[in-house]
């Protein structure tokens, strides 16, 4: 336990973390146009005299870029001296070690992007998983794959178009960037429509869940889907003829529409048509044997076990005639637009944020189209009117198989079928919180004054342990004051009805709300304004900065005086999620805990410039000088013969500065191991560069979501967790914080849980010079060990002890 600072316990040791500890204040933080060319870096660059050339590149540099980047030839090799005896004096650093880092070092942020959605396809492939859970994968692929053209691509067309966009950081331009994302998307999401042709929708079947055409359903099933037809759908649909007195229809995002062609048999002339598949309406049509329709997630097996789904699409395409009477239908295909649905607000230009935000929001819905999925045996002079008319080139056109958007399969996923997906898991009450089991309530604040309580989620139950806190202070007539960040949650949360409830008793309620949460806009307008018509005190954060750190405190009134109980988290205060998400949390009534949030929030909500923080590293100004700070300690601790090393488990690596603390603790002998769910700018095991990096990823059934940065200290370990990944946008643009870990048991149980997911014995995708490797056997052919599995064995272990 401990750190650079020294070992310590509570008011023992006041020197701040750094002398860059405080946020900007309200009115003086960072604006977008102070971080734009990071930004910028993150998106890559226009060379317009050279483009032309470069882009003959791009598909190579596809398969090189997506983690190894580039190919071990572009980074020379360093050479280095031999590692001195152990326990010897390291001496001066080598004449290599303090040179300057090569060009190519750093892999680009989009293909490192594609690369783990590739990685999510790989699960959508393994044989292994239950069926289906690997139709989930593929749901799970689909949706990533849409919010990445929606926002990323976006983003990268319009800087191109602008002629904003600057070379990455890979040293790829914006050409070279865009090629190489279209043509390896392209490949993904063929191979993705193959996985589920091929694969999955045949091993559905044979376990009685059929995804069925129109023509491969009997007679009687038809004329029962002709009734549903006339009585549900047909009433709700919307035919738009396109001719000189109807203009081509506005086609919103990622909906769903068939493209028709249908002829006068008067005059014989052909028109164009678009009609919508209604959204509100089950993208598949379950039938039962009878031919009778179901929602999906209602759907019950015939006698023989047998469920069938029909795409709605078909339906709606069978029966066309019925929209366009005394026409006939010469074809029709269905596609699908994706559009730039990214958000932009001018905080500095807006007197009201939340309006603002609500005016963009419509905005939103008529940006430019990034992409269009088109039924693969579509007419070419079909495809030719939808490119022309909304303005796509063949760059941005995928053709694939029917159905197109195979995010419906969560629908499928929904089925009752517990034998076809994993084993159900139900998180146990933390250790700390209860000695055994039980249906009454643990005293959470008795619990917190004996000691601090970490907490690993899903694992550790988040309705028994933050979710309780909450209510614990809602309802406690001796609590004063609850303030808390929220970045998403849900409108019907127990989170939210806990602060309303403690507003309406009387308590001071304090609730950050972040409403730009991305894509979750609209959902948090709604349950701010609840807050606010309720009493709670609702902030929407500083100017220019987004609020992502995961905070919750608590003032208590106490026979000795107030006590301050706090939660510094890794993940949002979602129970539903929570449930899905392996996060950390820490629950403490440390004081100078107590002391750091007090601050933070006065930061927050009014003006407090020159705080600073005991145990905690804040975003914009601490975080990255922090974990820099201590890396280069961990150089001079190997310089001296100590021990020495970085661990670090993260959502996402992008930050060149802290990647090059990285090569340069590597070049020096330092051990780095990395546990990355998904963006990797870091390059592995390049000679001369990273010899001494690992790199792992780990996914499976919960989504890896938690944050640790540890290093060795010289024989005392220091740990912190919290809320920021390694990216420019929450080192620089968003309030961040990780709190340092000091209970000596807590430490070496996070140093393990990196120390497992690395392991040899441990199933991973290993990063490597030319890219990411699933390694998922054992050099005798042995399954690895899944780390979730081990983790909700032992949550399980623990509760069979206690009874």
């Amino acid at each position: 336990m401990s750190s650079t600072e020294g070992a310590r316990g509570p008011g023992e040791n006041d020197r701040p973390n750094g002398a860059g500890d405080a946020l900007p204040a309200a009115g003086d933080g960072l604006r977008a146009e102070d971080v734009s060319a990071a930004e910028e870096a993150e998106l890559g660059g226009f060379e317009a005299d050279d483009e032309d050339e470069l882009v003959a590149q791009a598909r190579s540099l596809a398969r090189n870029a997506v983690g190894g980047a580039g190919g071990v030839a572009t980074v020379p090799p360093v050479a280095t001296s031999a590692p001195p005896a152990p326990g010897a004096d390291r001496g001066p650093v080598p004449a290599a070690v303090g040179s300057e880092l090569p060009d190519g070092r750093f892999a680009d942020r989009e293909l490192s992007w594609l690369a783990f959605n590739e990685r999510v396809l790989e699960q959508a492939e393994d044989t292994s998983l239950p069926i289906l859970e690997r139709a989930w994968f593929l749901a799970i692929f689909a949706s990533n794959l849409d919010e990445f053209y929606m926002v990323r691509v976006a983003g990268l067309k319009r800087r191109i178009a602008t002629g904003m966009a600057v070379t990455a950081a890979s040293g790829l331009t914006p050409r070279q960037v865009l090629e190489a994302l279209s043509h390896r998307a392209r490949e993904l999401a063929d191979r993705h429509a193959r996985v589920f042709a091929e694969d999955v929708q045949p091993k559905l079947a044979r376990e009685g869940i059929h995804l069925l055409h129109w023509s491969e359903l009997s007679e009687p099933e038809q004329e029962r889907l002709h009734k549903f037809f006339r009585k549900q759908i047909f009433p709700v649909l919307t035919p738009l003829a396109v001719d000189p007195a109807h203009p081509f229809p506005y086609i919103s995002g990622l909906s769903l529409n068939l493209a028709v062609l249908a002829r006068n048999p008067s005059t014989g002339k052909e028109h164009f048509a678009r009609v919508k598949v209604p959204p509100l309406l089950p993208r598949f049509i379950a039938v039962d044997a009878e031919g009778v329709p179901y929602r999906p997630e209602d759907v019950p097996a015939d006698a023989g076990g047998r469920t069938a789904y029909v795409p709605l699409e078909e339906v709606i395409g069978h029966h066309l005639d019925a929209l366009f009477p005394g026409m006939e239908i010469v074809e029709h295909y269905t596609f699908r637009v994706t559009r730039n649905e990214d958000v932009e607000v001018e905080e500095d230009d807006a007197e009201n944020i939340l309006k603002a935000l609500e005016k963009e929001l419509m905005r939103r819905r008529f940006g430019p189209a990034v992409r269009l999925e088109v039924d693969r045996g579509i007419s070419p002079h079909v495809l030719d009117l939808l490119m022309r008319e909304l303005g796509v080139t063949e760059q941005d056109v995928f053709r694939l198989p029917a159905p197109l958007d195979l995010t419906g399969l969560n629908i499928i996923h929904d089925l009752d079928r517990p034998s076809l997906k994993y084993p159900k898991f139900v998180g146990v009450t933390a250790q700390g919180l209860a000695e055994v089991e039980s249906a009454n309530p643990t005293d959470i604040f008795a619990a917190i004054r004996e000691r601090d309580i970490l907490l690993h989620h899903p694992y550790d139950s988040f309705s028994t342990s933050v979710q309780q806190f909450i209510s614990q202070a809602a309802a406690d007539p001796r609590v004063l004051a609850i303030k808390q960040t929220l970045y998403r949650t849900s409108g019907d949360s127990p989170i939210v009805d806990a602060l309303i409830d403690a507003a309406q008793a009387g308590k001071q309620v304090l609730a950050i709300v972040e409403i730009k949460a991305r894509f979750d806009e609209e959902a948090n307008i709604t349950w701010a304004r609840k807050l606010e018509q309720s009493g709670v005190h609702v902030v929407y954060g500083m100017v220019g900065l987004k609020t992502h750190a995961k905070l919750c405190l608590v003032v208590r009134q106490e026979a000795d005086g107030l006590r301050r109980y706090c939660h510094v988290g890794t993940g949002n205060y979602h129970p539903k999620t929570a449930r899905g998400y392996e996060d950390l949390g820490l629950l403490t009534c440390d004081r100078d805990v107590g002391q750091d949030l007090t601050r933070l929030f006065n930061q927050l909500s009014g003006y407090a410039p020159r705080t600073r923080f005991h145990r905690l590293l804040v975003a914009p100004r601490s975080v990255r000088t922090g974990l820099i700070e201590r890396i280069e300690q961990e150089i001079e601790n190997h310089r001296k013969g100590k021990p020495a090393w970085v661990k670090i488990k993260v959502n996402s690596i992008v930050d060149e500065k802290i990647i090059d603390a990285l090569y340069r603790a590597s070049r020096a002998g330092v051990p780095v191991d990395v546990v990355v769910r998904g963006i990797c700018g870091l390059r592995a095991g390049v000679p001369g560069l990273s010899e001494n990096i690992r790199v792992r990823s780990i996914l499976g059934r919960f989504l890896e979501h938690a944050r640790i940065f540890a290093f060795a200290g010289g024989g005392e370990p220091e740990v912190w967790i919290g809320s920021a990944d390694l990216m420019h946008r929450n080192l620089d643009r968003r309030v961040e914080a990780l709190i340092r870990i000091d209970d000596p048991g807590q430490i070496d149980d996070l140093v393990e849980l990196i120390d497992r997911s690395m392991a040899r014995t441990t199933a991973s995708w290993h990063l490597g010079p030319d890219g990411w490797h699933r390694v998922f056997t054992g050099p005798q052919g042995e399954q690895l060990e899944d780390l979730q599995e081990i983790l909700m064995t032992r949550a399980r272990r623990r509760v069979a002890a206690s009874r």
